[in-house]
This record gives structure tokens, sequence and C-alpha cells, in this order.
């Protein structure tokens, strides 16, 4: 491949990678006015058969506002939370094989979290929404899905 081919190619996966990205935020457009509300919740994001759902694969990428409760920390000062429909009792991210639960969503923080909001307000947490498998390297818990650059509010 020459030199010109290559500036071809580069240029024409650009393009394709751009559509789909257009394509996507179309699509959580579409979510969020079918909706009609700026933020969801944490089921919206499954399907019954607990697969990702349509909006979970439009906000890919995205950024995208949940709102739910905020677990009592994992661990003191971390820069990430675990975002609830209600409080949990077991770590979700310390076993790997274990069933991944639907009613939780880990939120990476732009900054420490240095004061918890209490477990019984609703909060909105707003970021980029990743799937895939994720292992965090600092703490070693696991998530198949969860939102990255994190800002929260009451």
């Amino acid at each position: 491949m020459d030199r010109r081919q290559f500036l071809f190619a580069a240029v024409a996966l650009t393009q394709q990678v751009t559509f789909a990205k257009s394509e996507a935020a179309t699509d959580l457009a579409k979510f969020i006015e079918e909706a009609g509300r700026e933020s969801f919740l944490i089921r919206d994001l499954y399907n019954p058969d607990r697969s990702f759902s349509d909006l979970a694969k439009a906000a890919q990428g995205n950024r995208v506002t949940f709102s739910g409760f905020m677990a009592p920390p994992l661990k003191a000062e971390a820069n990430f939370f675990v975002l609830t429909k209600m409080p949990m009792a077991t770590c979700p991210f310390c076993e790997p094989d274990a069933e991944w639960p639907d009613d939780i969503l880990p939120v990476y923080t732009k900054r420490v979290v240095s004061k918890p909001t209490p477990f019984n307000v609703r909060i909105n947490a707003t970021g980029v929404l990743e799937t895939g498998k994720f292992i965090d390297p600092e703490t070693g818990f696991y998530s198949l899905i969860r939102l990255v650059d994190g800002i929260f509010e009451e």
C-alpha cells in the first residue's frame, strides 16, 4: 500500500466512524424525545432477557444522565461510586463469573468522591456510557457497563 492509498483509507475510515457516531447520536436523541425526559433509570439499560437495550446501544460513547441512589462507598475517598435503584448488600464487582446485576451502574467520576450523598437521596449522574467487560486496574472491581468522566448532583 502506498502513501496515497493509506491516506485515502484513513479518510474513508474516519468518515465511517463519524457516520456511525452521528447515527448513534440520532438514535439517542430519539430515545430522549420519546421518553420526554433528559435522564433515564438504570432499568432502561436492559431488555427483559437482561441483554443491553436499544437505549444502551445508542448511548454507547455518549454523555447521558441516569437517576438513582448512591450506594454507600465501597472504598473511602474513591473516584467512583455505584448508582443503584436501591442499596445493595453485596459487591457486584468482585466476581466476574457471577451474574451481572441489572439494577446498578458504576460511575467513575472526574474527582474523588469525598462526601458521599446519603443512600436515600435521589441523584442524577451524568457521564459517557461504556459497555463491555472491564476490570478496574486499581481496585480489581469488575463491570459490564459504566459511566466514565462522571459528575453527579442531587
